[in-house]
């Protein structure tokens, strides 16, 4: 009995070791029941920051009870020993500290930038481009802190540090003027917003056409009709005029039609009830330009144009309501019974003249 004393007396740190993991086991238990209560409780409504917090505080709060407990026993059998390596427990609790914070803030910020667009959560409309921007500069602002508080637990002096990133900036800048210069410009693409991913976008400067999947820092990704990807790097676009169909409030049907100059008496006729037809046609936008008139003595044809406006911008049903309106303009003329001109040529053949007797004979 007397040596059970004796050995607790001089080892008393394995029973404090015992008890405090012992209690960081029950508190990381007693957190997790709460969390799901907590979770049960907010799956009721649709709150996103709600949400956002418990998602992203979910893990680091797990984490940080183990870190505490871990510190808590390390400074424990610190306290029996003389090792020097107990003497950095303090500086490593602060920086898992650190670190656990700016994983939630990372969490949370990725949380709300995903869930941000979702309907479910009724939150005011904002483009996927705005969102990711701002998440993203966000993130960087939240990593940047925690490295500036890690250096300081570290014992660097942060004024120090900011005072040799200025001087340092200065000598980056230089080096990597095409990176920044892409910094600037995808600042510029978040700020006036030109375009969004999934806009369908094309220049009439360069060789590019497609729909936007990326928008990032450095480059701009953009898959192409034939489905390869485009990286485009941001500066490109300051100096670059971008045509964006995508935000097109009517598609335009501009048709020019002949017909023959034999059917010029019907062209009034004709032209009349293309007008009618538009005008009454429930995939044309009458409140825009809408015109039909006989313009142009053609080479081979009287020809009439059709200016008007689709209601739709959707690509696959302009062409749908396109075919269906040229086919009931062909079936207009022949109604009226004339014909669609194409390209002809008239040869006269002028008769030969009569033989002229010989006046020698």
């Amino acid at each position: 009995m007397d040596m059970v004393v004796e050995f607790f007396t001089t080892h008393f740190w394995v029973l404090e070791v015992f008890l405090i993991v012992l209690a960081t086991a029950t508190l990381r238990l007693l957190l997790k029941i709460v969390l799901d209560r907590l979770a049960r409780q907010f799956s009721k409504t649709h709150n996103l920051y709600d949400d956002a917090l418990l998602e992203a505080a979910r893990k680091p709060l797990g984490w940080s009870v183990w870190v505490l407990g871990i510190a808590l026993a390390a400074e424990a059998v610190g306290g029996g020993t003389s090792a020097e390596i107990f003497s950095g427990i303090p500086t490593a609790r602060d920086v898992a500290v650190v670190w656990l914070l700016v994983w939630f803030g990372v969490r949370f910020i990725s949380f709300v930038e995903t869930h941000l667009i979702d309907p479910q959560y009724g939150v005011a409309s904002i483009d996927v481009t705005t969102a990711k921007a701002i998440g993203k500069l966000l993130r960087a602002t939240v990593l940047i802190t925690g490295a500036l508080l890690a250096l300081e637990a570290f014992g660097f002096s942060i004024s120090g540090v900011l005072a040799f990133g200025g001087i340092g900036g200065i000598a980056i800048g230089f080096a990597a003027r095409d990176l920044l210069a892409n910094f600037f410009g995808a600042l510029m693409i978040f700020m006036d917003r030109p375009f969004s991913v999934g806009d369908w976008i094309r220049s009439p400067d360069r060789e590019i056409e497609g729909t936007v999947e990326e928008i990032g820092w450095r480059l701009t990704r953009i898959r192409t009709f034939d489905k390869r990807p485009l990286y485009i790097p941001n500066s490109v676009f300051a100096s670059l005029a971008v045509e964006n169909p995508s935000r097109m409030h009517n598609r335009r049907i501009y048709e020019v039609v002949g017909l023959r100059y034999d059917d010029i008496s019907s062209m009034g006729q004709v032209v009349d009830e293309v007008r009618t037809m538009l005008l009454s046609h429930e995939d044309i936008d009458t409140s825009q330009t809408l015109m039909v008139n006989f313009v142009e003595f053609g080479p081979s044809s009287v020809d009439f144009f059709v200016y008007c406006f689709t209601k739709t911008t959707v690509w696959a049903d302009f062409h749908v309501i396109k075919q269906d309106i040229l086919l009931k303009i062909a079936d207009i003329v022949s109604h009226n019974k004339a014909e669609i001109a194409f390209p002809t040529q008239t040869v006269h053949v002028l008769p030969e003249p009569p033989a002229v007797a010989n006046p020698g004979k």
